[in-house]
């Protein structure tokens, strides 16, 4: 029955890297672009998954464990793994399916996330996990507390969503696609909630029968497959590893089938950051109890205190990490002008500043921009390596330098980029002149400052 697990994480896996659907990233647009139009495909997820959990709960089909809400560990583990994700550039299972599109630097933080879990589950960093869970409120969901069934949440929340969800649908500006045929283009982020949540869904049955009494997770697993490594113990391989290494094979098929595939090594900066993000994501969702999926998923949709008490932490971790880290490049600095550099220009100052006959003024140095000039008025930006968010980031600093009506060039090799870098374009009134791959998982965008 465990193998259930692995058809369950290839769909997973598919419709996560064909909907570029990582919660880091939608949380990061709070605070990067004060937009909650992404955050509502997470609430999508919750919704279908809160309606599916409840039905399956009534008719007797599931009976879901009640996790106890220790207060302190899920507070520090939320916020610590926000800030995690931040620095591994994506959430767990976006570490997964980046991984499984040729990013190294995903590599790296998954090993890290791997080992941090494992070593909190099982190993030497134990004591800590124990011990802060052992500060318990004793409150477990809001239908508990409130003597309720979990339907009087569930609906009024998925009536919000589906408002929510509309609002932003009628007022989304068109954004500009890659012109390639209909089964290559990536999944509307809110086609994909919905996409997830069912999936959600229909693995707790599943994985319920065969022995584990939960929905989807990827922490455990994924420590579970640090533990299987290296101690052998084939107890750990259970239906939630068959799922993440499902979603491994899942989103390395649909990225391989639609030229999203290519190694990429990341620069020393980034593998750092990759190893002391996926440490912290590791640290972070065992103490939390759960990750972007545990929690923010799962245990949302069971209306449960840990899972509502973390999601908010890790959104915070999140916001303070956005701060920290995700700053533009710092332009180059003019070069120095030497007296013989210095050219002096004798046009005839206007009237307006004309103080003395034959005054004479210096040239005005040419603009200094992270951007290289190509043409009159067009400009090219590298963003080749570059983890998300930094092309949009750069992207977007570099436009803000331009004049109205100049062009930026971007050649970029961040998935996410293709959904994030017109859509952005589009909703602050920008147009796409150009957009088209260069190559495997490799773009470039012309983009007109509006």
């Amino acid at each position: 029955m465990i193998l259930t697990g692995l058809a369950v994480g290839a769909v997973l896996g598919v419709v996560m890297q064909r909907g570029r659907f990582c919660v880091t990233g939608m949380l990061r647009d709070i605070f990067l672009q004060r937009s909650w139009r992404t955050i509502v495909a997470l609430f999508i997820v919750i919704s279908v998954h809160a309606l599916g959990v409840a039905a399956l709960t009534s008719a007797g089909v599931i009976a879901p464990k009640e996790n106890a809400f220790a207060p302190l560990a899920v507070t520090v583990g939320g916020f610590v793994f926000g800030l995690g994700i931040i620095l591994a550039g994506g959430c767990a299972s976006g570490t997964w399916f980046r991984s499984a599109e040729g990013l190294i630097g995903s590599w790296i933080a998954l090993v890290f996330y791997a080992l941090s879990a494992s070593a909190m589950q099982t190993g030497a960093l134990n004591w800590l996990n124990v011990g802060m869970k052992s500060v318990d409120s004793g409150l477990t969901t809001l239908p508990a507390t409130f003597g309720v069934s979990a339907w009087f949440f569930a609906v009024p929340l998925a009536v919000g969503t589906a408002l929510a969800a509309r609002h932003y649908l009628a007022t989304e500006k068109k954004a500009a696609r890659l012109d390639v045929p209909l089964w290559k283009r990536p999944l509307h982020l809110y086609t994909a909630g919905a996409l997830v949540g069912l999936i959600g869904v229909i693995a707790w049955p599943l994985s319920a029968a065969a022995g584990r009494n939960s929905g989807l997770g990827i922490t455990g697993p994924t420590g579970n497959v640090a533990n299987f490594i290296v101690t052998g113990d084939v107890e750990r391989v259970d239906w939630g590893v068959m799922l993440v290494l499902g979603l491994f094979i899942g989103a390395f098929a649909a990225a391989k089938a639609t030229g999203e595939f290519r190694l990429r090594v990341p620069d020393a900066t980034t593998a750092t950051r990759a190893v002391i993000g996926g440490s912290m994501m590791g640290v972070g969702a065992a103490l939390a109890g759960g990750c972007t999926v545990g929690n923010g998923m799962v245990q949302t949709a069971l209306f449960s205190y840990q899972g509502w008490v973390a999601l908010l932490f890790i959104a915070l971790g999140v916001g303070a990490g956005a701060k920290i880290w995700l700053k533009p490049a710092a332009a180059p600095a003019p070069a120095p002008t030497s007296a013989e550099d210095a050219v002096l220009d004798t046009t005839p100052l206007t009237p307006a500043f004309q103080v003395a006959t034959g005054a004479v003024a210096l040239k005005t140095a040419p603009r200094v921009t992270k951007a290289q000039p190509i043409a009159e008025g067009r400009y090219a930006l590298d963003q080749m390596g570059a983890v998300c968010p930094f092309p949009l980031i750069e992207t977007r600093d570099v436009l803000n330098s331009l004049e109205t009506g100049e062009e930026l060039v971007i050649d970029f090799d961040c998935t996410q980029g293709t959904e994030t870098i017109p859509q952005w374009a589009a909703e602050n009134g920008h147009d796409v002149t150009d957009f088209h791959a260069t190559g495997d998982a490799s773009w470039q965008i012309t983009i007109r400052k509006g």
